[in-house]
């Protein structure tokens, strides 16, 4: 090989090596270019899930057959799934479904069934404040609500419905379940509603205060013929003082 042969393929490597390093800078400078977004006039979708960098999921907007069931403790109730209305479904920093909101109906042989709520948990515990709307057949009730939740974590319950929705259907499963809820009821997990504010089924404008027990203990309330009372109840439930004055003692209906 001539002289002037070596000249030109030592040009042609040269020729090589700049344009796989200056491809390579036009590459890498693409990748961490700015993200464009994808923007859509309508989009169809079953369900969307938003997630953090890391995969944690943090919120479900989907429709009712691809709701997610709850997740209490790190577990999924798979047995709740596609049960819960359309709707959007938060979870915090470690997994757990921390509230969200809910709309579902149904109408079948004249029979109407609505319910719609906006739902804030406690941590580690269930609802303890929300928005609710019920409906059934003529009957509705809307109104804000407040529930007195333990301190316990639930996920220990939660786990123990999960195993006993998972039973065969029947007296065994119906009887346990039974069991577990009254357990449930005496260590306070329950939950208990302290204050009502909104429309009742019986189109009165209520406010409630409870105890922590749940039972009402100051009501105030417009019922349907526009009639406006004061009362005070006991444990019982009887009324202690009222105005207008009405006769003390008689249970608050």
């Amino acid at each position: 090989m001539d002289a002037k042969s070596r000249m030109e393929l030592r040009v042609l490597k040269l020729y090589a090596v700049v344009s796989v390093f200056l491809f390579g800078m036009l590459f890498f400078a693409a990748a961490k270019g700015p993200r464009q977004k994808a923007r859509f006039e309508e989009i169809d979708v079953e369900r969307i899930n938003v997630i953090e960098k890391d995969g944690r999921l943090r919120l479900t907007i989907s429709n009712n057959e691809r709701s997610p069931g709850p997740v209490i403790g790190g577990l999924s109730m798979k047995t709740r799934e596609g049960k819960r209305g359309a709707g959007l479904i938060f979870f915090n920093d470690k997994g757990d479904e921390c509230g969200g909101m809910t709309w579902e109906s149904s109408e079948a042989k004249d029979a109407i069934r609505a319910s719609a709520g906006l739902m804030f948990d406690q941590y580690n515990q269930d609802q303890t404040v929300g928005i609710t709307y019920s409906q059934k057949d003529e009957e509705r009730s809307a109104g804000l609500r407040v529930w007195e939740r333990s301190l316990t974590p639930l996920a220990d319950f939660a786990r123990r419905v999960n195993e006993i929705e998972l039973m065969k259907e029947g007296p065994e499963r119906t009887e346990a379940m039974k069991k577990l809820r009254e357990a449930a009821a005496a260590q306070g997990l329950g939950g208990a509603q302290r204050v009502f504010v909104g429309r009742t089924e019986k189109n009165e404008a209520m406010v409630s205060l409870a105890d922590a027990e749940g039972k009402p203990r100051i009501l105030i309330s417009v019922d349907a013929a526009d009639g406006a009372t004061l009362r005070f109840l006991d444990g019982d439930g009887k009324v202690v003082f009222s105005l207008p004055e009405g006769r003390l003692g008689e249970k608050s209906k």
